[in-house]
């Protein structure tokens, strides 16, 4: 069995087995975590366990979050294609990577820059030319580029960063972690016809937002 294989059947399980029986319904979402391949954003030294039903480290104390988990964000958006999304804390680059096999665009902002590095020559390797990054407060989100159809947020804030609501389109949808350093509850705000509508989803621990909107360190 070559390593293709092995990492093609890996992928199909943790799909069958690890997001279909918890609600991941979406075809969309269920193809892009079928194609996307996830042993590719972690290092060579954790590949045999990106399918794995957990986060794993990727360095510089951060983590790529369990499948189940980006998958679930990434449903929550309620993509159809053709949306332009902004992503805030690219890490791995894996989030960004599933976002850019269902909508038109992805603009990624990352504040470390090791991280993102490897995550463009990821994307590189993988011909997925349609996410845009940068290194920023991701806070403050992306102004020039705004509004986006939707907005995940990978990192827990004590609160919902104003510019990120500012540049939601509306409609629109917005997906957080809110909570302290510890423990979040996983939101999604819908923006429509001006108000704004937030539904807990469920609760999690992401590594802290740091930023000018989010937690000082």
């Amino acid at each position: 069995m070559n390593h293709a294989t092995s990492y093609d059947i890996k992928r199909e399980r943790m799909v069958e087995e690890q997001l279909i029986p918890r609600g991941i319904n979406d075809p969309l979402v269920l193809e892009a975590m079928r194609t996307v391949p996830r042993h590719l954003f972690v290092e060579d030294a954790m590949a045999a366990r990106a399918y794995d039903d957990h986060p794993l480290p990727i360095g510089a104390a951060q983590t790529i979050s369990q499948p189940y988990i980006v998958a679930l964000m990434t449903q929550a958006l309620g993509l159809k294609g053709g949306e332009r999304v902004l992503e805030i804390g690219t890490g791995s680059g894996y989030q960004a990577a599933v976002l850019s096999r269902i909508c038109d665009r992805v603009y990624t902002i990352e504040r470390i820059d090791s991280l993102l590095g490897r995550a463009r020559r990821v994307f590189d390797k993988l011909h997925y030319h349609n996410i845009v990054s940068r290194i920023d407060d991701g806070t403050i989100g992306w102004p020039d580029e705004a509004p986006f159809d939707g907005i995940l947020v990978t990192a827990g804030g004590p609160k919902i960063p104003e510019p990120l609501l500012a540049q939601l389109a509306d409609p629109g949808r917005l997906v957080i972690p809110v909570g302290d350093q510890a423990v979040q509850e996983l939101q999604l705000v819908e923006k429509k016809d001006g108000e704004l509508t937030v539904h807990p989803l469920e609760y999690v621990r992401f590594v802290s937002l740091i930023g000018t909107h989010g937690w000082d360190s």
